[in-house]
């Protein structure tokens, strides 16, 4: 693919064309909507991840307005993601916070040349399996890692290999916080029950006129459990001189100003190994934001561009670093807060950022006193809402295969790595594929009304002649059962042929003529001639040993 032939149009263009005073009023509401519901996750997102909350929301603020503005979905609404936080958690472990931002900055070149390469559609042939696997691995890790904020343990900082979590956590327990403990579970209730609680009843008329008289039931209604959450545990705090740790005690509040740009260090030596977390990056990055956009044209009716998506995530985070962000991609929850509340256009997203840098701007100091049990809550549910637990309960409608590669991309990452998983998950499904293909590809006697000649064999071959199918027509020439005069194909039933199965052919002709016999094909079609014409191999095999028929093939041989 050349850059010439490089199409980078952000989806806002062909929306602002038409855009108009109910558009705008529709964005501003969804927007507003939408900020409400990131600025949480946002501070749980970087806490959990081991950074300052500020990062996360320097994440949202920025990444928000770029995915937006360049992006191709015209809802999707991009910031920090809860997949991200083993990653995250994990470099850091390992290299350092300025290598976490090199790492993002290497993924934001590799994104935006995925989708210059236009690569965003090749995304979606990743398997369900392998995403429901890994998506509900992390899940599960990000479950464990907010335990010690959730019991108020003591322990000082958490490891990042699963195993050591589960061992410091288990050496730990006798430390458990009661009033943490408390504030935790009684968030964690209210976040799951406030839904329910201000679901609208049954439309009796008696029910709708007292809803009508409560305007104030009506206005919760739009209010996120998550802020309902954030604001009563940081009230109770307060109100009851709670010993809590808070985001004050932890990180000294969040800054009332703007993100200050700085070139994060620069270190060749560590470079090749920053790849590796790059890749996870750009690889995970790529695939919750077009998994994000796919649900969200689901939702609309209509298609994003993958490519400008990808480009836009990639320009987001290479952007983002240089302004003590995290990386970024597109959220679920946010994008389908952003549908339900009646989103018209990228604008959306672009409010959803403004507002949140004033909430920075104006509220900052506020946020000093909210404590981390609540926002560890608001993290196991997000966990619990992330993972497909229902599909564990469903492997057993499904084929082994199927069950094989959920399970084991589960256990790999929350047990060892999400790369290690993913590379593990995609050589199985290759492995699978091969050998269903393979399995596909049949080669029996050929069934003829007449007997056939003596001294000639004659089969049919199904499928496709590949790499993992080669061994089936290798014995066909075997030495015990070689052909005295002919050896007649039938191929009008294989639809494909690599180098592999060509070479494979090849063998079989070249051990045909040592024994002074033929190799006679018929019904050849498109793809498999068109390999044989242009390797030569038809003209070395002959044009009166390629017919069309089956009876013109027997006919031949009968002459030999």
């Amino acid at each position: 693919m050349n850059l010439p032939n490089l199409r980078f149009r952000p989806r806002l263009i062909d929306e602002l064309r038409d855009y108009d005073s109910t558009k705008l009023g529709r964005d501003l509401g969804a927007g507003l909507t939408v900020a409400v519901v990131a600025l949480p996750l946002a501070m749980a997102f970087a806490i959990a991840s081991g950074v300052k909350p500020e990062a996360g929301l320097f994440t949202a603020i920025i990444a928000g307005f770029l995915i937006s503005a360049l992006g191709g979905s015209r809802v999707q609404i991009g910031g920090p993601a809860g997949a991200f936080i083993v990653i995250i958690y994990g470099i850091l472990e390992r290299y350092g916070l300025a290598n976490l931002m090199l790492a993002t900055i290497f993924a934001g070149v590799l994104l935006f040349v995925m989708g210059a390469l236009k690569l965003g559609s090749l995304i979606r042939y990743i398997p369900i399996p392998i995403v429901i696997g890994f998506t509900n691995g992390i899940a599960v890790l990000i479950a464990l890692s907010q335990l010690k904020d959730f019991f108020g343990l003591r322990i000082d900082r958490m490891p990042g290999d699963f195993f050591a979590q589960v061992k410091v956590l288990a050496s730990a327990a006798h430390t458990v916080h009661l009033p943490t403990l408390a504030v935790a579970a009684a968030s964690l209730a209210l976040v799951f029950i406030w839904p329910l609680l201000l679901r609208p009843r049954a439309p009796g008329m008696q029910q709708i006129a007292r809803d009508r008289d409560r305007l104030w039931l009506r206005l919760l209604r739009g209010v996120p459990g998550t802020i309902i959450v954030l604001v009563l545990a940081t009230a109770a705090v307060g109100l009851f001189k709670l010993p809590l740790e808070t985001i004050g005690t932890r990180f000294g509040g969040i800054p009332q100003d703007l993100p200050a740009f700085a070139v994060p260090e620069f270190n060749w030596a560590l470079v090749q190994y920053l790849l590796p977390p790059a890749l996870t990056i750009a690889l995970l990055g790529a695939i919750e934001s077009l998994l994000c956009a796919r649900v969200a044209d689901s939702v609309i009716g209509e298609r994003h561009d993958p490519n400008q998506e990808l480009m836009a995530q990639g320009v987001a985070n290479f952007i983002v670093p240089f302004f003590g962000g995290l990386p970024a991609t597109g959220t679920i929850a946010r994008t389908m807060t952003n549908i339900r509340s009646g989103a018209a256009s990228p604008v959306a997203g672009i409010v959803h950022a403004f507002v949140l840098l004033l909430i920075v701007l104006i509220a900052a100091p506020l946020a000093s006193d909210i404590p981390l049990a609540a926002l560890a809550a608001i993290l196991l549910f997000v966990a619990w809402n992330m993972g497909e637990w229902h599909e564990f309960a469903r492997l057993r409608h499904f084929a082994m295969t199927y069950r094989v590669l959920l399970v084991a991309t589960f256990v790999l990452t929350v047990a060892v790595d999400l790369t290690v998983a993913v590379e593990v998950g995609l050589v199985l499904a290759c492995l699978f594929f091969i050998y269903r293909i393979s399995s596909l590809t049949t080669i029996q006697p050929l069934a003829t009304d007449a007997p056939l000649p003596e001294g000639v064999h004659a089969y049919s071959m199904v499928g496709a002649l590949f790499f993992g199918a080669v061994g089936k027509i290798e014995g066909l020439a075997e030495a015990g059962g070689m052909p005295r005069r002919a050896l007649v194909l039938e191929l009008h039933k294989l639809i494909n042929m690599d180098a592999t199965g060509l070479d494979a052919l090849e063998s079989v002709h070249r051990a045909l003529a040592k024994n002074e016999s033929q190799l006679i094909l018929c019904g050849l079609q498109g793809q498999p001639k068109s390999i044989m014409e242009r390797s030569g191999f038809l003209k070395r095999l002959g044009a009166d040993n390629c017919v069309d028929t089956v009876q013109q093939a027997l006919a031949r041989a009968a002459q030999l």
